[in-house]
């Protein structure tokens, strides 16, 4: 279902090399992996114009150009792209978007290159807004089904994130949908490399870091396992995704 109200723009890192799906990636980048007939970029653009998203900011690194020769500026999908390139030394997922701040509004959705996310976007930005906070992660309750559960979650707040250390009380995980406003970015000296992850942890302790809980389970193509469901998904799918 379409949105009708056009929503935050969101950042995709797309920048990552993709050792998972090697050879398939030897050539070209993972966002055009050709999935269900179309790259798979094609169909996390089509996702987000029709969750209300109409302007893009695509963080890519390797082979990032060959992306932007495919997609151009969006205008043949209506929806506006535009690029942030990673320089020489890389500066993580987090320090990528320090990076793109001057190509970013106050508030902004980020998600990985490589994830399907169904989702209600509208809903994840309205919790956003009314938190007041400077950020939100989205969690779905996975029970270590689609890949390690990392957040303990009490139907409100997030009480512990951690990708490494993990709790069995853990039966959430962070879904791949987040919401910031700039400040947080502001933060990081510009050319430190800094993880998303760590961003998470540092908003988490200082009590700024708002959750939203989605019901959609998320879809992946960071490895061949996940890329073969998603593909199934999306042929099965036929382009009609059965969220909000």
């Amino acid at each position: 279902m379409s949105q009708s109200v056009e929503l935050m723009p969101a950042v995709i890192l797309a920048g990552g090399l993709a050792t998972r799906l090697r050879p398939l990636t030897q050539s070209i980048p993972k966002a055009l992996i050709e999935v269900a007939g179309h790259p798979f970029l094609w169909h996390q653009l089509e996702l987000l114009k029709r969750r209300g998203i109409r302007r893009v900011v695509l963080l890519v690194g390797h082979l990032g150009e060959t992306i932007q020769q495919r997609f151009q500026d969006g205008a043949e999908l209506g929806i506006r792209i535009d690029y942030s390139f990673d320089g020489p030394v890389l500066l993580g997922t987090a320090g990528a978007i320090r990076q793109a701040l001057p190509l970013l509004p106050e508030r902004f959705f980020v998600l990985y290159g490589d994830s399907y996310l169904p989702c209600n976007y509208a809903a994840v930005e309205a919790a956003f807004r009314n938190s007041g906070l400077t950020g939100l992660m989205t969690v779905y309750r996975n029970e270590g089904l689609y890949d390690t559960s990392n957040v303990e979650y009490d139907g409100g707040r997030i009480l512990r994130y951690d990708k490494r250390n993990r709790t069995p009380a853990m039966h959430h995980i962070d879904y791949g949908l987040g919401a910031f406003h700039r400040s947080v970015f502001e933060a990081i000296p510009a050319g430190q490399a800094r993880d998303l992850a760590a961003v998470y942890q540092d908003l988490l302790h200082a009590g700024s870091l708002a959750a939203f809980e989605v019901h959609q389970r998320f879809y992946e193509i960071g490895s061949p396992e996940g890329l073969r469901d998603t593909a199934e998904f999306l042929k099965a799918a036929g382009g009609a995704d059965g969220g909000p």
